[in-house]
């Protein structure tokens, strides 16, 4: 039996998405080592905890940056000049510690959700008069 070219790239196509999802999201939700002994050091970043009925991540991140996460969205975490950190939910408080910045942060959302943006550095106001605090209604 001969296939149709067109089933065969939308296989194809569908097997390379399928991949590529999979692969992004095992890095995406891998977990920090847990500080055995076999596993190596513990991570000086590391924290798994529900905070006001948000599950809050963190673990070290390329080249040993802290990296959160708040009900699985990236919150982006910027080192300040005094040695704490701050977040784009709330750029005047800084914290001692990425789980305080993180703590934080989900102390101003509220019940509201982590907006997309929270996760890259630069949030601005939205241009309809939105939240500029990363908080996405």
């Amino acid at each position: 039996m001969i296939v149709p070219r067109r089933v065969a790239l939308r296989s194809l196509f569908a097997v390379a998405v399928t991949a590529f999802t999979g692969g992004a999201l095992g890095r995406v939700t891998s977990r920090p080592p847990s500080g055995n002994r076999a596993e190596g050091p513990r991570d000086p970043h590391a924290f798994d905890e529900m905070y006001r009925g948000r599950r809050i991540l963190g673990f070290s991140g390329p080249e040993g940056t802290p990296t959160a996460l708040v009900d699985g969205r990236p919150l982006h975490l910027m080192r300040c000049a005094d040695g704490g950190y701050v977040t784009p939910i709330d750029h005047y408080e800084s914290c001692p510690t990425p789980l305080a910045a993180t703590r934080a942060a989900v102390d101003e959302l509220g019940a509201a959700p982590l907006s997309p943006l929270a996760g890259a550095h630069g949030v601005h106001a939205d241009p309809t008069g939105g939240s500029p605090r990363g908080v996405h209604a």
